[in-house]
């Protein structure tokens, strides 16, 4: 077994933060898989931190931001996502807070519902159509309730050309 220093663990670190910003949680995982010890990867992440090359607060509003806005997903998927990076539930929420001012849930799902119909009402759709959005939007991590009101609306073409 190869025996790697902090330097070595420090250069990896780099190289990974390079590419992307990373929770505490996911550079010591990736740290532990490339074999770095225990120890090793402790005093990395310390030093990381200490620079602030870590900082899982502005992670996870940067993370939470991206995924709302670009990626259009629901609270819920966003919170999973970011619970699987080891994000602590008071960051998470309030990671959310700041997301949500740039797009709530409510407009990305009117927005996702207008570009899935191609703008036309959805009482002109089939049942089978209507679940296949109502799936694809469930799948993004928007509540139910939400996407029926929303479906609603855009059968009554409540929203029909209201570019919010």
């Amino acid at each position: 077994m190869k025996v790697f220093d902090a330097a070595a663990a420090k250069q990896k670190a780099y190289r990974l933060l390079s590419l992307r910003p990373h929770s505490e949680k996911e550079l010591k995982k990736k740290l532990r898989e490339k074999g770095f010890p225990a120890s090793v990867v402790s005093e990395t992440i310390d030093a990381l931190r200490g620079f602030n090359y870590l900082d899982d607060e502005s992670f996870a509003r940067r993370w939470a931001t991206n995924l709302a806005v670009n990626k259009q997903w629901g609270n819920k998927k966003i919170t999973f996502s970011l619970r699987e990076k080891g994000i602590e539930e008071r960051l998470i929420d309030a990671a959310l807070q700041v997301a949500r001012q740039d797009v709530t849930e409510e407009a990305a799902v009117e927005a996702l519902i207008r570009k899935k119909t191609s703008g036309k009402r959805t009482d002109s759709m089939d049942n089978k159509e209507k679940q296949r959005i109502f799936k694809s939007l469930l799948g993004r991590g928007f509540p139910a309730g939400l996407i029926l009101r929303k479906l609603g609306e855009a059968e009554q073409g409540e929203f029909d050309g209201d570019e919010r």
